[in-house]
């Protein structure tokens, strides 16, 4: 339960374009030295963003719709033939190359303690863009589950960003939904997490159960942390509220705060947990921290993962890793 949140924008094209104004300028401050280097390596290591594989990488994985931007020699003429379309062929290690982003949308994203703070959404918006504009420099395909299809370059990010700013028709669920992605594409998940624990771990393991590797980002406001509240406060329900439930009135707060805090505690090792058992890593971001680090700390998520992808392609076993940064992130 959160205080009543704020309206969003229903137009969502000046806030789509002030995002990734916001976005592109966030990922261009990052050290270029990081970038390059990671450029670098992904030309050495086999299966590193966007190289192409030979071998189990030949093998065919689906045929899809032509869209402005794809390379023409990926046109295939013979499936094209047979409809009205062009139709390019992708292979599964094509596919591989893909990073799929989801952030929550939910009620409980739009909230926030402090009127200087941004607002959870706008934070995992912001950081879901950024990342999306630094895959790009490095040759990935960046799509949004529940958005727009993934597509090469910078053409990805004019509709990346217009989908991330459209405001729902109907509350969407908290957790992924249960759609099937290419076997070794990578997923990042952001969002509170405050979802149960249960329903976190299923959408989990169904996409680590189809070979998909991933990253839990949660994203707190820090009075969400703290319960930095005193007295008599009343919380109101903004997600998965019924009938009596909607407001909670408590006559001494400061009461509850240590019970809360175990609570949320036990929570965050609770998916720290899943993420470890699924292969899977987790880190913490507070909206009141720079998002500099916490995009810094996706990055070189994204970049074991791809370094164990490729150690799995080649026969060469990698421990999974797991980590928490809850101090600079």
């Amino acid at each position: 339960m959160s205080p009543k949140a704020p309206q969003n924008p229903t137009d969502p094209a000046p806030a789509a374009s002030r995002l990734r104004d916001r976005a592109d300028a966030l990922a261009q401050r990052l050290p270029p030295l990081l970038v390059a280097a990671e450029r670098v390596a992904a030309a050495v290591t086999p299966g590193l963003h966007g190289r192409r594989r030979v071998g189990t990488g030949e093998a065919f994985w689906q045929f899809r719709r032509y869209q402005q931007g794809d390379d023409t020699d990926q046109i295939d003429w013979r499936q094209s033939a047979k409809g009205d379309h062009v139709y390019v062929r992708e292979n599964e290690w094509e596919a591989a190359q893909t990073v799929w982003l989801w952030r929550d949308a939910g009620p409980s994203m739009d909230w926030r303690s402090d009127r200087e703070l941004p607002l959870k959404r706008e934070r995992a918006d912001l950081l879901a863009l950024a990342l999306a504009c630094l895959l790009v420099r490095g040759g990935e395909r960046v799509g949004l589950m529940g958005g727009p299809r993934p597509l090469p370059g910078r053409s990805a990010l004019e509709p990346l960003a217009l989908a991330l700013t459209r405001v729902p028709s109907a509350p969407p669920p908290p957790v992924p939904p249960a759609q099937p992605l290419a076997r070794h594409a990578r997923l990042v998940v952001m969002g509170d997490l405050l979802a149960p624990l249960d329903d976190i771990q299923a959408a989990v393991a169904f996409h680590a159960g189809h070979g998909v590797r991933g990253h839990l980002l949660q994203i707190l406001d820090p009075a969400e942390e703290t319960l930095p509240y005193e007295g008599r406060v009343e919380f109101r329900a903004v997600h998965g509220a019924v009938e009596g439930e909607q407001r909670l009135l408590v006559p001494r707060v400061d009461g509850l705060r240590g019970a809360y805090q175990e609570r949320l505690a036990a929570h965050r090792a609770g998916l720290a947990q899943i993420a470890r058992a699924s292969g899977w890593s987790f880190s913490l971001h507070h909206t009141d921290k720079p998002p500099q680090a916490a995009l810094l700390g996706l990055w070189g998520a994204l970049s074991q993962e791809s370094v164990r992808t490729a150690a799995a392609h080649s026969g060469v076993t990698h421990a999974p890793t797991s980590w928490t940064n809850e101090g600079g992130v």
